[in-house]
């Protein structure tokens, strides 16, 4: 995601990408305002600042940013949310602003706005309080410049390094990859843990035994795949254990290790049985997926097919009405 500005004329709206530089000063505004802005966060006060004496700001800050890169934490007596307002506020401050901090009333964990209403300084010095800011933003620059996580290539007028996402970003959590491919991998992986506890089985509704498999590291399922298969999870973010993770209806990962998901039981051990605990799925619930259990496992579900969440085979199966 790249960040906008948003310019609200009578008859239409015009959308341009921000990169913070002289080309993108706003000296006929009288507000700038970030919402969730990312990584122009703390840079929404400095283009405030040099867009025009009169120029204020708002800004929610959601996600920590420095100005060329991800915030690093030097505090660990505050929480990191708390430390990054902390920041957000300190760089209003060095940029000339009298600062505000407010709490909005909204359904949000980050919803501390911060607000630039006035400078705290006479017009004419400007050129002055110009100076204290570039000075600040080369020296939070240089944080990044000593431990090398400035690149070269991305250089601009006000500071090397920033590096804005694009407008539409690449899906890379696993939710985008072939669905047969996935289903082969969760196969694959079942079945091997499957078989490292044949003979481990608990009673069930299902049959006489029901096989809860036995686990492995996420290490070692590694060794499962083919190298294709690996290329093809290295380019998505978490890998082969995002993928274990999104497939929540087979597998348990935790500490590492992957389980066979018993849907019978509540503890993390999978030790004790749940009965007159586990509530069945509500009244009129629509289910519309498959049950991978009752379609792959040799036991079959290990619940009945009022208790299963999931279908129990095609005529179980009902689509959502829309």
């Amino acid at each position: 995601m790249a960040y906008y500005a948003h310019t609200i004329a009578r008859i239409k709206a015009t959308e341009n990408a921000i990169t913070p530089s002289n080309d993108f000063l706003f000296p006929a505004t009288d507000w700038l305002i970030g919402n969730h802005s990312d990584e122009l966060t703390p840079w929404i006060p400095v283009i405030a600042a040099r867009s025009s004496y009169s120029c204020r700001y708002f800004v929610l800050p959601c996600c920590f940013f420095d100005f060329c890169g991800k915030y690093q934490r030097r505090q660990c007596k505050k929480s990191q949310y708390k430390e990054y307002i902390d920041f957000i506020i300190d760089v209003s401050t060095s940029c000339g602003f009298y600062t505000e901090e407010d709490c909005l009333r909204i359904p949000s964990t980050k919803r501390v706005c911060i607000i630039g209403k006035g400078r705290r300084y006479r017009e004419a010095e400007e050129a002055l309080v110009e100076k204290q800011r570039s000075d600040y933003i080369r020296r939070r620059e240089a944080l990044f410049t000593s431990s090398g996580n400035i690149s070269s290539t991305t250089a601009h007028d006000w500071v090397n390094g920033f590096q804005p996402r694009e407008k539409k970003e690449t899906i890379r959590n696993c939710a985008a990859l072939p669905r047969d491919f996935v289903d082969a991998v969760v196969l694959r992986v079942a079945k091997t843990l499957l078989s490292l506890t044949e003979k481990n089985t608990d009673s069930s509704n299902c049959g006489d035994a029901w096989n809860t498999g036995g686990s492995l590291l996420i290490s070692e399922v590694v060794y499962l795949l083919d190298q294709s298969s690996l290329q093809a999870l290295k380019k998505e973010c978490g890998g082969l254990q995002t993928l274990l993770k999104n497939n929540h209806q087979v597998f348990r990962v935790e500490g590492g290790r992957v389980f066979i998901r018993d849907w019978r039981t509540h503890t993390p051990a999978q030790s004790s049985m749940v009965t007159s605990k586990r509530k069945p799925p509500p009244s009129g619930a629509l289910k519309t997926r498959l049950c991978w259990f009752h379609a792959h496992h040799p036991n079959g579900c290990p619940l009945p097919r009022e208790d299963c969440a999931f279908a129990h085979g095609k005529t179980d199966l009902k689509n959502p009405r829309r």
